[in-house]
Order: structure tokens, then sequence, then C-alpha cells
């Protein structure tokens, strides 16, 4: 299969057979009944796809529903017991071509055309701080220029018939930025809602529990994202970690544990040989939001994951070494940053240090309600159930 991968992305005449064979078995009937769902181009089970998902598996409905899957991994789609196809092999190009429904949070392969008979259901994956698409001054990726990549991201986004956001923010911004002028049904993130229903102690000690992590320790949850120039190639990005793992074991070791999320696109393996007992890898783990749960503060940089961590009110600490780069050279910011992020902007390992230990005495709380009021006000726990309800209950979609 991955051989396959890389001749769709190196061949333009195999990219065209395969957009023949695609558009040849959309002409078969049509399965009104079935929705494939997709995270992160098949890399996961999680995010909003997986919200909407679940939601729906727990009503009354006779939709089938399917995953998109990843041959490598597979295996955690079957651990937790959920239907799936793999990426690309036979069996997902007829299901794909046939189903009523796509759900993904991420875009489809350019060389996969939307069937007429498709209702596509993007959800994305998070409230932006950096620019978008259109409203990005220079582009950085491999393999593209800016005005490439932003003809390539417009041409997917006028397949797309419905686009989830979270809040009036990031509509403004999504419709814009992606030249969207369909369906946009501002309903909060699905993705955030266990973030209000499962916040309860007893949920968190069996997550702890399930997660073989200490209980007699205080979690540091770190995921930065990544860097659109430091990349080995298309889709795949390298990682260089700042923060000095030894130093914060030294110091903080004895009272804390410290997890690793890493992004999806990054490709790079971290040796964390000597930090067994300090640092945990998760970058791997099915969904982030059970790292939000156990965790007691977050380290990030200009990661949307902050925006979803909001929600639980506990302290951010923005680890943010070349922010003048990153603001000024490689992406920009929709706000000032500096100004409005909801903690401490830090530049070295030794002030995140610092800004850890005050967490244990001060209370931040208050500190987030006006950036609450702005960005998280929907997330009250029922985001899923207003998209369900919009696209799939109670509707002839056929």
């Amino acid at each position: 299969m991955n051989g396959l991968k890389e001749k769709l992305k190196k061949s333009p005449l195999m990219r065209q057979l395969f957009t023949f064979v695609f558009i040849c078995l959309s002409l078969l009937p049509v399965k009104k009944k079935l929705i494939i769902f997709e995270s992160f181009s098949g890399k996961q089970y999680s995010c909003n796809p997986r919200a909407i998902y679940e939601y729906l598996s727990n009503q009354a409905h006779d939709y089938e529903m399917v995953w998109s899957a990843n041959k490598n991994v597979v295996d955690r789609f079957k651990e937790a017991g959920v239907p799936y196809v793999e990426r690309l092999s036979p069996r997902w190009f007829l299901l794909a071509a046939r189903a009523k429904y796509w759900v993904t949070n991420s875009r489809m392969p350019s060389w996969v055309p939307k069937p007429r008979h498709t209702i596509y259901v993007q959800t994305w994956h998070g409230t932006p701080l950096k620019r978008l698409v259109a409203d990005m001054e220079e582009v950085h990726m491999p393999g593209t220029s800016r005005e490439q990549y932003i003809r390539n991201f417009h041409n997917e986004s006028k397949n797309w018939d419905y686009l989830i956001s979270p809040n009036e923010y990031s509509t403004d911004i999504f419709k814009r930025a992606f030249n969207f002028n369909k369906d946009m049904i501002v309903s909060g993130y699905p993705r955030n809602d266990v973030l209000i229903t499962r916040n309860s102690n007893d949920i968190i000690t069996e997550l702890k529990k399930n997660l073989q992590l200490p209980h007699d320790k205080k979690i540091i949850l770190y995921a930065p994202t990544w860097r659109d120039n430091e990349y080995h190639g298309p889709g795949r990005y390298k990682i260089n970690l700042q923060l000095d793992f030894k130093k914060m074991q030294e110091q903080l070791g004895s009272d804390y544990i410290l997890l690793l999320r890493l992004h999806s696109f990054v490709s790079d393996k971290i040796d964390l040989s000597g930090f067994e007992d300090f640092v945990y890898d998760f970058s791997k783990y099915l969904d982030i939001n059970d790292l939000y749960l156990v965790s007691d503060v977050l380290i990030t940089d200009y990661s949307s994951v902050f925006f979803d961590y909001a929600n639980l009110k506990r302290p951010i600490i923005f680890y943010t070494y070349d922010i003048e780069a990153y603001r000024n050279k490689l992406r920009g910011f929709y706000f000032d940053f500096e100004t409005n992020a909801p903690g401490p902007i830090v530049l070295s390992t030794e002030e995140v240090i610092d800004e850890i230990r005050k967490t244990e005495t001060q209370d931040l709380a208050e500190s987030y309600d006006e950036f609450h009021q702005k960005f998280c006000y929907l997330e009250d726990g029922h985001a899923a159930r207003r998209v369900v309800e919009k696209i799939f209950i109670n509707k002839e979609n056929v």
C-alpha cells in the first residue's frame, strides 16, 4: 500500500487512472446510508469526526458507518472496535465512491473527485491563530508555491457542503481563507464535548489508570505544533524540540511527569532514552482529549490545542522560542498573540520551569473569562448533537 501511495504522489498518469476508476465506481448505485469517516488523512481515530461518529453510534438510526484508516494504524481501530476500511485499498475505492456522506477533518486527496451524490462534511480541526490559506502572505511548505497551494485548497473547499465552525471568530476567517460560501454550522467543536461531560475526578482517575500513569505526580502535557519550513517532504515534517528535558527532569521530576504529544504531521521519532520515568510519548495515542483531561498544565506554542484546553480553565504556558520568525515570516497571526494569549509567553526552558512553579500557587481561572467568552462560548457538551441534528437526523438526504 505504501508503494501505491508513492506511485500516486509521483505519477500524474497513475493519478489520472485512479481518478477514472473512482469516477466509474461512483456510477454504481449509491449507498444512501453509508458514512465514511476520516481523521487527519486516515492517521487517527480522533477529533471532530470521532465525536460525531460516537454521538451517532448512540442514536437509533440505520446508518452504516465506516472509518478510513491508514494501513499502519489499523490495529488501533481494531483495538477500539471501530469498523474500518484500509485507506486507498480496492474496498476503500468502492465504498468512498458510493457513500452518501464523507465526514473528515482534513482534505481528501486532490485526485479524488467528489461524486455528485455525496454530501461532504468538513469538520476542520482547530480554531485558527495561524493565518490560513488565502490569508497566508508566504507559503513555505514543500513542493508548492503560495498561488498553487491556495488554488489547490480552494479546488477542494468548493466540494464541501457543510463546514463546522467552533465560534463566530472562526466563521469569519473560514469564509474568507477557505473561500467557503455554503452551509456553515456554527456549533462549537464536537471533539470538545468530552472536556465538559467527562471532566470529573472519577473519570480522570480511571484514565490515569488506563494510561498507566502514576497517581502521585502532577502531569504536564507538551503539545507543540509543526513548522512549515522544517520538513523531510510533503506531509512529513521534522521536529526540533527546544525544551530541555534533562533540566525539566532535574528540577521538576520529583513532583511531575511530562506527556509528549507531537503533531500528526511530524514524522521524526524522538529518542527519550534516560527519561523513561519522566517523559511519556503519547504522540501516537488515539485521542488527545484523554491527555487534556489527565494533565494539570499545558505547554504549547502556536498550536490550536490551547483553544480546546482553555475549556478546562487550567494553566497554559506558551513556549515560543521562535516567535519573531514564526510571526513575521512563517505564518503570521490573526490577533495580537503576545497580548491576548491566555497564559504567559516564555522563551527558554528556565522560564517554563518558573511558570510551572507559579501554577502551584496561582488561581488562573478568572484570567480565562474574556478569552473563554470569545472562543469557547459554544462549548457546552452538546456540539455533536447540534451537528448531527442539522445533517443526519430527521433528514431525507437521498
